[in-house]
């Protein structure tokens, strides 16, 4: 197998996220293909190496990792300017010593669970039409824009005309959410699918 690639420098840059507790941290190399939310210590312990070794660092309140970045929540007794540097620091180290970023197995294990907790919708054929449409239209349009501020938006259920949605990531907790969700994402919404009437967020 051929090391150069992985021996190229690691650069490493933060973002600006609209959730002042949250930072992106973008790197040139990929991550993770595919999304990884740990809002709980428990769930990076078990399932990311990387997301352990940032919880124990006491400021760390939420990891959150796709493609080439990672987007970090601090508690918010702590300020940017006190921890940003070693955030930095700590999380170029870990890429450059090859360290784990995200088990196998993660994206079944929650896809699964995602099964256990839509088992109890039962969509009719009309409402199943609906639910791939408002699928197809947050995957083309909503994700891609969400992923720029270092967050996540995912399709939950749909009922009585109301989306639910989950919000991972730098949107999870941000103040301009529930105005990107109520202004953007229900007004796109309700315009394209009439049976669309509003649009509710869980965090991830």
């Amino acid at each position: 197998m051929d090391n150069t690639i992985s021996k190229s420098p690691v650069m490493l840059y933060t973002e600006q996220t609209p959730n002042p507790e949250s930072l992106k941290f973008v790197t040139n190399r990929m991550l993770y293909r595919g999304t990884a939310d740990f809002r709980e210590e428990e769930l990076a312990r078990e399932w990311s190496d990387l997301g352990a070794a940032l919880f124990d660092l006491a400021y760390v309140k939420g990891v959150y990792i796709a493609n080439n970045f990672v987007t970090v929540t601090k508690e918010f007794n702590y300020s940017w300017e006190d921890i940003m540097l070693k955030l930095k620091k700590f999380i170029k180290n870990y890429i450059e010593e090859g360290g784990e970023i995200v088990k196998e197995g993660f994206e079944e294990a929650m896809a699964k669970l995602e099964e256990e907790r839509g088992a109890s919708y039962e969509y009719s054929e009309d409402e199943a039409e609906i639910v791939k449409r408002i699928k197809e239209l947050i995957d083309t349009y909503v994700k891609p824009a969400v992923e720029g501020d270092g967050g996540n938006i995912e399709f939950s259920s749909f009922e009585n005309g109301v989306v639910s949605v989950i919000l991972q990531g730098a949107c999870s907790g941000c103040p301009s959410s529930t105005v990107t969700l109520k202004a953007g994402i229900e007004g796109m919404l309700k315009r394209m699918i009439p049976e669309v009437k509003e649009v509710v967020a869980h965090m991830g």
